[in-house]
């Protein structure tokens, strides 16, 4: 600091400074000023009964007065939007997820069940503990379904993610190779400050709707790598609103990020994504085999979570609930004989897409009870996908994964996925092979929902994210509805319009003849003649 600089005012807005004399006039040696003690026939001020000029009435407005920097702009808007966010309820870096557009209103339940024995799919073991790594003790699924309008849950509403919120986050700090002690807590505010406050629109164990239509067809739904049971709500939500039952599994198979396993009489435990390298097996781990091993894990699960529909259907809806570590399902007595099991269909995206090719081997049978399957984008990374179906199937690809050439076991993926399902359609004679126009791989899910700047940017997606998901649920009610009724309806109406993609052979008649929204956010690679 210059030591000859003096002071001969103070700026206007310091109000913690009085008027300072000369330096001049002061004893240089003086520790003090010499009129440290002010003039002594005058009453000091704190005894004259004169308001202080440090007073708070005077001083409020200076301090609040505005100084119109860009810091100050930033600082004022970020603070008003948190309280905007906070008096709304919103979460502070994303939107909400949509309300369901169908006919019906939509509850959810979660649903954790027991297994009367553990059943172990390997004797692979975690390699720092050496408990068994493909072991199930219960099975967590969330069921969507519809409700009457207007019904209300004292409940609140399911939070998108799971508490606590610091188990998810150290999952992606896993899955991101970047998790200790210092990125945990950065992780874990991030997803906090991003979805923390985010619910799932449904109301939580809420009736069954009352319906002339006594039994409504259900779904089993399995998640891709890197989700959970709640990253589908609105696909999942949207179908429920249209009079179907979805139970979303969440899988513990290494795949999802975090989920913490309850039973009512047993501590809880976590379990997070693992990778091979985490594992100890004989022979040794490797890409081949885990693939192996998770699938066959994912689909003891989802044959778990048809077994505990079926009890519910069968009338043991109080036992589930008392059993169901989730404290949730008091209504679930009076779904007795209300799951149409006849219409059961099995579904799922990316590795649940595989999972769900899988779980339809066999099918019909008395142990694969399912009629048909949804693979929306199967793997590409996920293991051989399984041929041996029996059932119709729509398999639908987003724009960005039939556009991207990828090798499949020696074999271009796309051209894999269209012999699949046109082995599939000449077999059983109604099986289906699309591309949504203008979506991403994550489009089906909640992600661009929440985030639909940020997704659109980085994934390449160019149709409207509501649009997106809107697409997917008609082409799925489109698909059980032929299951229901063998009837071909939207786009399951169309025949061939590209055989390869973007490789268009419709002549200009067809065009003009063809539903402009099919033409629009469809190519059509395999079906029916």
């Amino acid at each position: 600091m210059d030591n000859h600089h003096t002071i001969d005012t103070p700026y206007q807005d310091d109000v913690e400074l009085e008027h300072l004399n000369n330096a001049a006039d002061e004893e240089p040696d003086s520790p003090l000023p010499s009129n440290a003690m002010g003039d002594q026939t005058k009453a000091p001020r704190w005894l004259s009964g004169a308001t202080p000029r440090w007073s708070m009435p005077k001083q409020v407005p200076v301090i609040l007065q505005p100084r119109f920097t860009w810091r100050y702009v930033f600082f004022s808007l970020t603070v008003v939007y948190i309280l905007y966010c906070f008096v709304r309820g919103s979460p502070l870096l994303a939107s909400k997820l949509p309300k369901y557009t169908g006919a019906y209103d939509v509850g959810a339940i979660d649903i954790e069940y027991p297994l009367e024995r553990p059943i172990r799919v390997s004797e692979t073991v975690f390699r720092d503990t050496g408990a068994p790594a493909f072991e199930l003790e219960t099975v967590l699924f969330r069921v969507y379904y519809p409700t009457n309008k207007g019904a209300t849950s004292r409940k609140s509403k399911h939070l998108w993610v799971p508490k606590p919120v610091s188990l998810t986050a150290e999952g992606y700090a896993k899955f991101a190779h970047f998790n200790n002690l210092i990125s945990r807590p950065l992780f874990t505010f991030g997803l906090w400050a991003i979805a923390g406050r985010i619910r799932s629109p449904a109301e939580v164990d809420v009736p069954l709707l009352d319906s002339e239509n006594n039994h409504f067809p259900v779904m089993v739904f399995s998640h891709g790598m890197a989700s959970s049971r709640t990253d589908y709500t609105h696909y999942s939500g949207e179908l429920a609103s249209r009079g179907h039952i979805v139970a979303a599994v969440e899988h513990r198979d290494g795949s999802c990020p975090g989920s913490m396993i309850k039973t009512i009489d047993k501590k809880e435990k976590k379990r997070l994504m693992f990778r091979k390298s985490e594992l100890l097996s004989d022979p040794p781990m490797d890409e081949a085999k885990i693939k192996v091993e998770q699938l066959g894990f994912r689909q003891a699960e989802i044959e778990e979570t048809i077994a505990v529909l079926q009890k519910i259907h069968a009338g043991h809806g109080d036992a589930v609930f008392m059993s169901n570590s989730r404290r949730e399902g008091t209504h679930l007595k009076d779904w007795e004989g209300r799951l149409n099991f006849t219409q059961l269909s099995i579904g799922g995206h990316s590795y649940g897409a595989t999972g769900a090719l899988q779980a339809l081997k066999g099918a019909p049978s008395s142990k694969s009870i399912a009629i048909g399957g949804i693979a929306l984008d199967p793997g590409k990374g996920s293991g051989p996908l399984n041929n041996d179906i029996n059932v119709p199937v729509l398999v639908i690809h987003s724009n960005s994964w039939s556009k991207k050439y990828s090798l499949f076991f020696g074999r271009p993926h796309f051209d894999t996925v269209k012999d699949l399902v046109q082995d599939v359609l000449d077999r059983v004679g109604a099986s289906w092979f699309v591309t949504s126009i203008g979506t991403s791989h994550p489009s089906v899910t909640d992600a661009p929902l929440i985030e639909p700047l940020l997704l659109s940017w980085t994934t390449g997606a160019t149709i409207d994210v509501k649009e997106g998901v809107n697409q997917y649920v008609k082409a799925s009610m489109d698909f059980f509805d032929y299951l229901r009724d063998h009837g071909k309806r939207g786009i399951l109406n169309e025949t061939v319009t590209h055989p390869n993609y973007d490789d268009d052979e419709r002549s200009k008649e067809r065009k003009q003849q063809m539903s402009k929204e099919i033409g629009k956010y469809w190519q059509i690679h395999v079906a029916p003649l």
